[in-house]
């Protein structure tokens, strides 16, 4: 099968299209055809040696944790009649490729209504959307600042938020981003890279926190509100989320994490319900790149130019 490899941290030009072994499902798993992967962020991070090395990823390496596709083989303890089905699902590593093993008890039946690049769009950043707004307990009375709000994320976030009630904030760089978040029902929009980006932004009473870095620290002054609250869940700067004691004692916010694996139990429900808010049409999932497999290093270069919008695909 062709799969896309880097043998070592680099640019986005480190990946390759090459042919590779066919996985064989073990016990209690499923092959399937993919016919489309997502692409996220902290992928690009892992393959341009940002994130630190403890992942212990072995080289060469296949990136990707989301695919979409149809089982073709299933291994020991797996009844064959789920041979044929349309599933998404998530997996630790390996979805660019034309054949992925996945977990059985973690392949979700595609939702026909949606399609695979909806599904995807809605599998991890839908589901970490919908837990964000759960856990900032967004109501009517809220300013909120959506970081990276052109991204997969920020996008589905600015909707939910608007769904709340919450007045929203948008903060994206470039002209593009702005208008998108402004398009999806932003009340103002804010370019975090640009000096005195928190004069326009004004004071918020929640900030769903992304990137890190000095910008995490200058979103934190803006919560002045009593009851006002950090939710933290990336650092797509690469720089950690550091507010010590000089900015919360004076600010006095909340700071609260969110991860995929800080509350597992709950991702099944949170990935359900922005399913049935997209059939609903409560929210729509900006589906921005598709790229064919081979071009994976361009959606790559897309992130790290901040041109990227929406959810990336790579079809196969």
């Amino acid at each position: 099968m062709r799969a896309v490899r880097y043998h070592e941290y680099g640019p986005p030009e480190v990946l390759r299209i090459e042919e590779v072994d066919d996985p064989v499902p073990g016990a209690g798993e499923l092959l399937v055809r993919t016919v489309a992967t997502g692409v996220n962020y902290f992928e690009v991070q892992v393959r341009a040696g940002v994130l630190p090395e403890p992942l212990g990823l072995p080289l060469p390496h296949t990136p990707g944790i989301e695919v979409a596709g149809e089982v073709t083989a299933v291994g020991p303890g797996i009844e064959k009649s789920r041979i044929g089905e349309r599933v998404v699902a998530t997996v630790a590593s390996g979805s660019y490729a034309e054949l992925v093993v996945v977990p059985a008890e973690v392949a979700r039946p595609l939702d026909e209504r949606l399609g695979e690049h909806q599904a995807l769009a809605l599998l991890g950043q839908g589901g970490t959307a919908v837990g964000l707004v759960d856990v900032a307990e967004l109501g009517p009375a809220d300013t909120v600042l959506v970081e990276a709000a052109g991204g997969g994320i920020g996008t589905l976030l600015v909707q939910l938020a608007k769904r709340a009630g919450a007045r929203v904030v948008a903060g994206a760089s470039g002209e593009a981003k702005r208008a998108l978040a402004a398009d999806l029902g932003a009340d103002t929009t804010v370019d975090y890279t640009r000096p005195g980006w928190t004069e326009e932004a004004g004071p918020v009473s929640v900030v769903f926190e992304t990137v890190g870095g000095p910008t995490a620290r200058e979103a934190y002054t803006l919560l002045t509100e009593p009851g006002a609250r950090m939710v933290v869940f990336g650092t797509a700067s690469g720089a950690p989320v550091e507010i010590g004691s000089d900015l919360l004692l004076p600010v006095g916010a909340s700071l609260i994490p969110f991860s995929l694996g800080y509350r597992p139990q709950r991702w099944p429900e949170y990935i359900r319900r922005a399913e049935e808010l997209t059939v609903r049409g409560e929210i729509t999932p900006v589906v921005g790149t598709v790229l064919p497999l081979a071009e994976a290093a361009a959606a790559h270069r897309a992130f790290e130019e901040r041109t990227a919008l929406g959810k990336t695909i790579l079809t196969v």
